[in-house]
Order: structure tokens, then C-alpha cells, then sequence
């Protein structure tokens, strides 16, 4: 019993938590920021969790990492502008449990993203258990405001948008959980060609 326990200890502590996503410059982010006031119960991403998730891979050992890292440096995409564009929330009626900003970009970004999926399928990953709905996060709720303070939220700030800005490389990311929040730390850039 001793010996699977350290095992399993020794097992979590060699698997690390990926994701890939495209970073933000530091000028949205502060403006982004600005919008993580005024909804009571709420859990506000902090300025470094700000990010645009492409693909959430979960735990992979140091084998699967390489392979990771190895299949999405094949990845040939051209740079694209993109911009954030109002806000929402999931789900899209009725209590909400997350907060977002939208995005506005063209087909590259959704080009890029299938690629990306296309890789992480092909060396084995399960599918993507949901549709790629881009977004950033801006806050979570494990118990929903009140409706009334939802609306006034999104009346206050559905007119947010920012000018575009370029994307040129996405990246992948460890996340170590700790009790204050996810830390997060880049494992891998990709430049986009």
C-alpha cells in the first residue's frame, strides 16, 4: 500500500497540466482588467491568467510532452489580427457561471486552432470534448449573482472593444494549481510563419 502511494506521488509530480493559448499584450490586459469590478460572488482572473485558450490538454507525462512539442512545431500558420469585442457570459441563459469577453478575428484563428487539434488527436489525445468557442475569461462564480446584478453588468460594459492587435506565435502552457489560484508558466512558443 506504501509503495503505490509513492508511486502515485511519483507519477503526479512527473505529469504536468498543458494547455495552448495565445497571450495578450500588457495593454489590453489592463484594459480587461478594468472590467473585473462589480459582480458580487465573483472569482476575477488576475492579470496573469489572462489569456485566449485554444486547447485545454490536461495532465501528460514527459513522453507525451515531446511528442506534443515536437508535433505542433510542424504547424504552419499565417499571423492574423484580432480584437476583443463585447461580453457574455456561459451559459448564454440563465445563471451565469462565467463571465467573458468576446473575440473578433477572421478564419486564421479557427484555421489555426483545427491544426493545433489535429496534432493533439493524431498523437493519441481524445477529442476536444466541446465546440472551440473563443474567448477570454474574466470571471467565475461557484454560487450566480443575481440576474438583475448580470444585467446591469453586461449593459454597463456590452459596448467594450479594442482596436485589433497581431498574433504571432501561440503558446503552451503548464498550469500548477495552488490554493490562491493557477500559476502558470509557458513550456513551449510557436511562432506563426
Amino acid at each position: 500500500m506504501y509503495r503505490q502511494l509513492v508511486q502515485e506521488r511519483t507519477l503526479t509530480k512527473s505529469m504536468q497540466r498543458l494547455f495552448l493559448a495565445l497571450d495578450l499584450p500588457e495593454a489590453l490586459k489592463t484594459r480587461l482588467k478594468a472590467l473585473c469590478v462589480g459582480l458580487a460572488g465573483a472569482r476575477w482572473i488576475t492579470h496573469a491568467q489572462m489569456h485566449l485558450t485554444l486547447r485545454f490538454i490536461g495532465d501528460v507525462d514527459a513522453a507525451q510532452q515531446a511528442a506534443l512539442q515536437t508535433g505542433l512545431a510542424t504547424i504552419r500558420a499565417t499571423p492574423f489580427k484580432m480584437a476583443l469585442q463585447g461580453i457574455g457570459q456561459f451559459p448564454p441563459k440563465g445563471n451565469p457561471r462565467v463571465i467573458w469577453a468576446g473575440i473578433q478575428a477572421d478564419d486564421k484563428l479557427y484555421t489555426l486552432q483545427n491544426r493545433i487539434e489535429q496534432i493533439i488527436t493524431g498523437i493519441g489525445f481524445e477529442p476536444a470534448d466541446h465546440t472551440f468557442s473563443p474567448h477570454i475569461t474574466l470571471a467565475r462564480f461557484k454560487i450566480p449573482p443575481s440576474t438583475a446584478n448580470v444585467q446591469h453588468y453586461m449593459a454597463l460594459h456590452q459596448s467594450f472593444k479594442t482596436d485589433a492587435f497581431e498574433v504571432t506565435q501561440f503558446i503552451l502552457f503548464s498550469s500548477h494549481l495552488t490554493t490562491s489560484g493557477p500559476i502558470y508558466r509557458t513550456e513551449g512558443l510557436f511562432p506563426l510563419i
